[in-house]
């Protein structure tokens, strides 16, 4: 397996939604904000080459609707076409595109604003993978979600006959499961992908930065509050119980963490950035396989 990490871009989300009903006085001490009370947000994507697949996990805000958003102020947008010549890979390669949901900056990147005016798909011989409850959510949203909802960013893909709807949970392929998570918003897929010596978890908006594990700091933007922290609480234990690693598309400042709980409190174990997992779980299974041929 090949995996790299694309940082497409940085927002700014206001605290108080990152963080709902937690206090800023509390909050502040594990994540920063500026003097307008603004967080930064990464966009924090990943490609994959396992096989005869390329897969990439997340597609980012894009740059359609940039000046629309202007209030989250997006900073360094990179487009995935330019990111992936870095790994000799173009968007034409692309087999499978896996979208945790349809908010517009995990999702914006799958289609771009082309010379003569049209919209066209970024990835056009890729699969694109979304939850069916969310897929259904995205054609009738509910009050709260609508506006995060952008029908360019999901209708061509739709009419290529290229979108792929799960109903449950399942493999893409033996190195990485689709889980469906609900709560921040309903159908969201959560990628486990099996590293040569780790499971590495992409929580997506399950868990959006590391300041998020607490099961009480959940963000204003989840659709159903409850719901969205027993999904946590369902993760977090089967992290902590099989030692996986979780990866974060959204925090500026952590990359990837274990979990740990102490007296039925989940918090950060230790940090990690995403190459150091990478290098370190490779070296693991190389030394664990030189001492089996050993014997």
């Amino acid at each position: 397996m090949e995996i790299h990490k694309i940082e497409a871009g940085t927002f700014q989300c206001d605290g108080g939604a990152i963080f709902g009903v937690v206090p800023k006085r509390v909050w502040q001490k594990r994540y920063p904000a500026d003097r307008d009370n603004f967080c930064k947000m990464a966009m924090r994507c990943l490609y994959i080459a396992v096989g005869d697949k390329r897969i990439i996990i997340e597609t980012g805000a894009g740059d359609k609707q940039l000046q629309y958003l202007k209030y989250y102020n997006f900073q360094d947008v990179l487009p995935l076409d330019k990111a992936l010549l870095a790994f000799g890979t173009a968007c034409e390669d692309i087999t499978d595109v896996i979208l945790t949901h349809l908010h517009f900056d995990h999702c914006g990147g799958c289609t771009h604003n082309a010379t003569d005016g049209t919209i066209r798909m970024r990835f056009p011989n890729a699969a694109h993978w979304v939850g069916k409850t969310q897929w259904d959510n995205f054609l009738n949203p509910n009050i709260r979600e609508s506006d995060s909802y952008f029908v360019e960013n999901m209708a061509i893909v739709e009419q290529s006959g290229q979108l792929r709807l799960i109903e449950s949970d399942r493999f893409l392929c033996p190195e990485i499961e689709l889980r469906i998570f609900d709560g921040h918003t309903v159908g969201q897929l959560v990628p486990y992908i099996t590293l040569p010596n780790q499971t590495l978890v992409y929580v997506g908006d399950v868990i959006p930065m590391s300041a998020n594990i607490p099961l009480a700091w959940i963000s204003a933007y989840d659709t159903h509050p409850i719901r969205s922290m027993e999904e946590k609480q369902r993760l977090l234990d089967e992290a902590i119980e099989k030692a996986q690693m979780l990866f974060f598309g959204h925090d500026a400042y952590t990359e990837c963490c274990t979990v740990v709980s102490t007296n039925g409190k989940y918090r950060i174990g230790e940090t990690f950035d995403f190459d150091t997992v990478i290098t370190n779980s490779v070296c693991r299974y190389v030394r664990k396989d030189e001492r089996k041929r050993k014997r």
